[in-house]
């Protein structure tokens, strides 16, 4: 008698009996006891990338996905290896499958490779990678940036039915001959909201008449921080701004203010992966749409979704750049795409010396989701790319402010991938009077000033 045995890993197996050829044969089936398949429980890592190249004073990240069998705890990270002012943060993955790990170099970590480990545990299983460190110096100024600004252009003009203390956080374009900005005003009971002004000239933006937003349906309550840019690919406009969430409006014309469509958001809900955002800025190139934000925490956040998607699609925010000290990168984030050059530009607004004056750092990336490189000469309070080291006023001008804040630097054009001009560089920035002792930040009497570089 011959026997046949088929079987598959989890089910019955079945074994054939036969008595062999010729006349008189017969077959039987019997059935046998099902085969469990044994589940050994484990975690495992993988990185979406092996190297993490950093530039000095600035951070970069990898995604991590962990691969489960049979585990549901959560998980925490560690990182073996790091090199002397070399620090790291985790967005752990919790339950979930994925996470990401941030790792910031300071300026005193030597370029050079470092070989670290990258460990994993969910308190009973753990697991571990290697993953390369890699320093490269920063980029560096041609020369310092020096600037000279007007005094106060725009300030607060209140009425009976809008007591503002404020005009602050401006986007500008200039548009049918004439300077189009939008900005957030706060008025005397700490409430926030925006404000439409428009001039053919600088020397004529103090006599703007404001429109204030929330005429505007839709607009009344806590809106503010605007960006304001014209969407090609859909030949509408956009106003970008936060009301808690990052949100958005559409307009067929920029300049009647009242036609903006109600707000609406990006995302349905707040993203587990982020505790606190604001400041939301919107640039482009030919294929993606890029969503910049800040949290007040050290963090610079990045998302995205293609032109053809957008404002829908944009995926779940990526941590970009970390900073251990909250005030080094702090708010008001701003990438712009640079004339005559392929990379692009980053500004952040931090705080420094002794008593937390605003300034600005700038950072260059090859391409709106590449690593951004902190800009020597223009990356620190001592050093900033704007801020009070570095601007000198108009001839007979006061030193009004010593906070160099919130702001937009013109561009070239008003379309979505927001082109600068480095060898043409104005910007417009929320400054305040030292003396004005402001008993709390909504009451501060912000102003806008135009500072223009002397050398770039």
């Amino acid at each position: 008698m011959k026997s046949r045995i088929l079987c598959s890993i989890g089910f019955i197996c079945i074994a054939f009996l036969s008595n062999g050829c010729g006349s008189g044969g017969g077959t039987t089936t019997m059935p046998v006891a099902p085969v469990t398949p044994v589940v050994t429980n484990s975690i495992a890592l993988q990185l979406s990338s092996s190297t993490v190249t950093v530039p000095e004073g600035s951070s970069a990240s990898s995604t991590v996905t962990l691969v489960r069998t049979g585990t549901t705890g959560s998980v925490t990270f560690s990182m073996a290896g790091l090199p002397a002012g070399a620090t790291v943060s985790y967005l752990n993955p919790e339950s979930s499958s994925s996470g990401q790990v941030v790792v910031m170099a300071t300026p005193t970590v030597a370029a050079g490779s470092y070989a670290l480990t990258l460990q994993a545990t969910d308190g009973t299983y753990s697991t571990s990678s290697p993953i390369s460190l890699v320093v490269s110096a920063a980029a560096q100024a041609a020369d310092p940036y020096a600037w000279t600004s007007t005094g106060p252009l725009i300030s607060a003009i209140p009425n009976a039915t809008h007591p503002i203390v404020s005009v602050k956080d401006p986007t500008a374009v200039f548009y049918n001959n004439q300077w189009l900005v939008y900005a957030t005003t706060a008025d005397t009971s700490g409430n926030w909201n925006m404000v439409y002004l428009n001039f053919p000239n600088w020397n004529q933006a103090s006599a703007a008449q404001p429109y204030y937003m929330d005429a505007t349906p839709g607009f009344a309550g806590y809106h503010c921080a605007p960006e304001l840019f014209y969407f090609t690919a859909q030949n509408k406009w956009y106003l970008i701004y936060q009301s808690g969430p990052p949100t958005y409006s559409t307009a067929a014309d920029p300049t009647q203010p009242q036609t903006w469509t109600e707000p609406a958001y990006f995302f349905a809900t707040q993203p587990s992966n982020v505790s606190n955002w604001l400041d939301f800025w919107v640039t482009c190139d030919s294929a993606n749409c890029y969503l910049f934000f800040a949290d007040d925490g050290g963090d610079f956040y990045r998302s995205q979704t293609t032109v053809a998607n957008f404002p829908s699609g944009f995926n779940t925010p990526q941590l970009i750049m970390n900073a251990t000290t909250a005030g080094d990168l702090f708010e008001s984030p701003r990438v712009y795409s640079l004339k005559g050059s392929t990379q692009y530009l980053a500004i952040v607004e931090a705080m420094g010396g002794t008593s937390g004056h605003r300034y600005f750092r700038t950072f260059l990336a090859d391409s709106l989701d590449g690593i951004w490189i902190p800009v020597t000469g223009a990356n620190s309070f001592a050093a900033p790319f704007l801020g009070s080291n570095d601007v000198t006023f108009d001839s007979g001008v006061a030193t009004w402010t010593l906070d160099f804040s919130h702001g937009e630097i013109l561009r070239t054009g008003y379309d979505e991938t927001l082109q600068i001009d480095p060898n043409n560089l104005q910007f417009l920035y929320q400054g305040d009077n030292p003396a004005a002792n402001a008993p709390s930040y909504s009451q501060i009497p912000w102003q806008l000033g135009l500072a223009t570089a002397n050398s770039n």
